[in-house]
């Protein structure tokens, strides 16, 4: 999967831009970035959103236990990768099961997009309020372009890969493919943090399960392929790729 947003959208890290500067590497445009992953990925849904950003998915070569998605509604986009363990009941917890037989539609980027525009809707609920609910493991890009909010996820466990970096044009990159936005973002790139989120609009990356924590990024070596590594403070680490 792959979620590219522009500077409009998306403020650029500090950390990953230091990250690159401290050790300078070949990168392209988001345009190419995008050309590349539909050039390498067969059949793919792929959404450009005006000038604020672009998100793609495809099929190929996905686990069965890590399926992606995507789905669309009232102007906001979702590509999701994995299982929610819990989609019933959340479901029901939304009082979603009743809207004239979605629920047998349901799957996890639907039941996202439903969730996320529900506590938007009723309060300027944070997302770690809707992510502490969701169990199993998972990764997501959700954009609503009606107030052109981001927000980006990972589930506690990581075990599903999602990787972020900066583009030559300054856009910032999601994707769960991490040669791939090497191609395109040399060492201005990191994976990201599991249990954590990045929204545009709730002060940017932060932990939903050790929302007290400080989320801090140090530099890598310079074999490692990413750039920098973040980090909760006082949690565990995954060792770096």
């Amino acid at each position: 999967m792959l979620g590219v947003f522009s500077g409009e959208v998306v403020e650029v890290p500090a950390e990953l831009t230091a990250a690159g500067s401290r050790t300078p590497s070949p990168k392209t445009r988001a345009s190419t970035l995008v050309d590349r992953f539909l050039a390498s990925s067969g059949p793919a849904v792929s959404v450009q959103i005006a000038s604020l950003g672009h998100l793609a998915y495809s099929n190929k070569n996905q686990s069965l236990f890590r399926p992606r998605r995507f789905a669309a509604k009232e102007e906001i986009f979702c590509v999701f990768e994995g299982m929610l363990d819990n989609l019933g009941s959340l479901w029901q917890q939304y009082g979603l099961s009743s809207k004239g037989g979605a629920a047998a539609a349901a799957d996890e980027a639907v039941l996202v997009i439903e969730a996320y525009k529900a506590l938007r809707d009723r309060a300027p609920y944070p997302p770690s309020f809707m992510l502490a609910h969701l169990s199993g493991d998972f990764a997501f890009v959700l954009f609503d372009r009606s107030t052109s909010s981001l927000l980006v996820a990972s589930d506690p466990n990581g075990k599903i890969p999602l990787f972020w970096g900066i583009t030559a044009d300054g856009c910032v990159a999601f994707s769960d493919d991490v040669d791939l936005l090497k191609g395109s973002c040399g060492k201005s790139l990191a994976q990201f943090p599991q249990g954590c989120f990045y929204s545009n609009s709730h002060g940017g990356l932060r932990s939903f399960e050790n929302p007290k924590h400080r989320v801090t990024a140090i530099p890598a070596d310079e074999e490692e392929i990413c750039g920098a590594t973040f980090k909760v403070e006082g949690a565990f680490v995954a060792a770096t790729i």
